[in-house]
């Protein structure tokens, strides 16, 4: 691969090494992770980096290894650091002692989560080993200037000799999300004070004239933000194939929809009654949201109650069509745990049961919540490069970001979550490099619900969360 780096590349590997900080905001699918293995390699055969730091979302963390096996082409050692925190510590040790003995220069890589970072024993542990580099995956992680993660970033970057930031969407709720990430990269692009920043390009107003209304100077912001930084789009960079969105609709039953109706005024009335704040509101939704997939709580602490499966007589006739019938791979993404479950027992009664266990004409592999970190990345290898492996069930929060689904070319929703960014994300996972067919979505959607207006929320690349103070009585009429 480092023989092949494109002049482009090259360009970019000069540009870190005289700003000692990067940025490369990739669309979803355009090879940031290949492009930063890339530098990281050209860097390390200059002799300017030894030791690399890689902090990434939990789900994402186990892919780089896999990353780094299918394009480095140079000598390296990676150790991914999950688990306890002791088991944590005790990998970037094992890590430490190979760099003592080894003869040969290798280039040492220390995976961890951002949730892990800051943590007192672990970050003092990543501190004193003294990464000379550090790329920050998913940058929009350390958008919040306050938030613990991204303070132990900052400090981090202070004491690393070059640092790289990846991200697709790296402004998700507003401007003033650059400046902690440039802080971490290069805190002479926007300084080094966040109020500073946002009295300069902010617009304030709102509740005591303290919140970010509109942005000011955005020319110039640009322009300050790509000075270190390269942007690709889709668009741009790649010759991809086309994605076609489908709905199809399916109606509650009687009792389903009196049961929604029922819940929908309840939540009206105590939204209309009360003091109104986006996090109110979404948590109602949430309750309208799990009827449309099947399912009713009643109670915080009960069990979900399943109360209809035309969502899932839906699905197992799309996995008839395309698994059983055509051969074909597929996606299934769902937000909620019981769904979940449900259509993981739908599979198992079609004689397509998960991945454990020996050799079967059809599996499926998973990814959610209770999945092991450690686990999920046999769990994608599995999907992608085993031809009896033939249908993906994935948490649409868990499973929608940083891994490479191409064997599919065809996702089902059946439930979205409300951020935009979120289901963009979840979008590339079979839209990116390597994709060589023509990409379905379908929607499985119960028309005149939530489901409707989420939907048309995202269509328009709208956050739900953002609006949903002003709207909140179209989602309940």
């Amino acid at each position: 691969m480092l023989q092949t780096l494109s002049l482009l590349i090259l360009l970019k590997v000069r540009l870190l090494m005289t700003n000692h900080g990067f940025g490369l905001l990739y669309e979803m699918g355009c090879g940031k992770t290949l492009t930063a293995i890339a530098i990281t390699g050209a860097a390390f055969l200059k002799g300017k980096v030894k030791k690399l730091l890689v902090v990434a979302p939990a789900s994402v963390v186990p892919v780089w290894s896999k990353e780094f096996d299918n394009f480095a082409d140079f000598p390296y050692m990676v150790g991914t650091m999950q688990g306890t925190a002791n088991k944590k510590i005790e990998i970037l040790k094992r890590l430490q002692l190979s760099e003592q003995h080894m003869s040969k220069p290798m280039l040492y890589v220390a995976v961890i989560n951002y949730e892990s970072v800051w943590r007192e024993q672990i970050f003092d542990t990543i501190k004193k080993w003294n990464p000379d580099m550090i790329i920050c995956d998913e940058s929009q992680r350390i958008k919040s200037n306050s938030a613990q993660q991204s303070k132990a970033m900052h400090a981090l970057g202070d004491i690393a000799r070059y640092k790289l930031i990846l991200s697709g969407t790296p402004i998700q709720n507003s401007a003033m999300d650059v400046w902690s990430q440039y802080r971490f990269l290069d805190k002479t692009v926007f300084g080094d004070n966040f109020y500073s920043f946002r009295a300069r390009y902010g617009v304030l107003g709102g509740f005591n004239g303290k919140q970010v209304v509109g942005v000011r100077d955005v020319d110039l912001l640009t322009e300050k933000a790509h000075s270190i930084a390269y942007r690709v789009t889709k668009d741009e960079a790649l010759d991809l194939p086309e994605q076609t969105f489908e709905n199809r609709e399916i109606e509650l039953t009687a009792k389903e929809r009196k049961i929604y109706n029922e819940i929908k005024k309840e939540c009206f009335a105590e939204i209309d009654g009360g003091t109104i704040s986006a996090a109110m509101i979404t948590t109602k939704l949430l309750r309208l949201q799990q009827i449309t997939g099947g399912f009713i709580q009643l109670d915080d602490d009960a069990k979900p109650k399943q109360i209809g499966t035309g969502k899932l007589k839906a699905l197992e006739d799309i996995v008839d069509d395309y698994v059983v019938d055509g051969g074909k791979k597929l996606v299934i993404f769902a937000r909620f745990i019981p769904e979940i479950h449900a259509i993981c027992e739908m599979l198992d009664k079609k004689k397509i049961p998960d991945g454990k266990g020996g050799s079967k004409s059809m599996r499926y592999s998973k990814i959610w919540g209770a999945v092991k970190l450690e686990d999920r990345g046999e769990q994608v290898r599995q999907f992608q490069q085993e031809d009896d492996v033939r249908v993906f069930v994935a948490q649409i929060d868990t499973a929608g970001l940083g891994i490479t689904l191409t064997a599919a070319d065809t996702a089902v929703y059946y439930s979205l979550n409300y951020n935009y960014a979120a289901y963009e994300q979840s979008l590339a996972r079979i839209h990116r490099i390597g994709q060589k067919n023509n990409c379905t979505y379908i929607h499985l959607v119960c028309p005149k619900t939530v489901d409707t207006q989420i939907l048309k929320a995202l269509h328009k690349k709208e956050d739900l969360a953002k609006s949903i103070v002003d709207n909140w009585k179209m989602y309940f009429e």
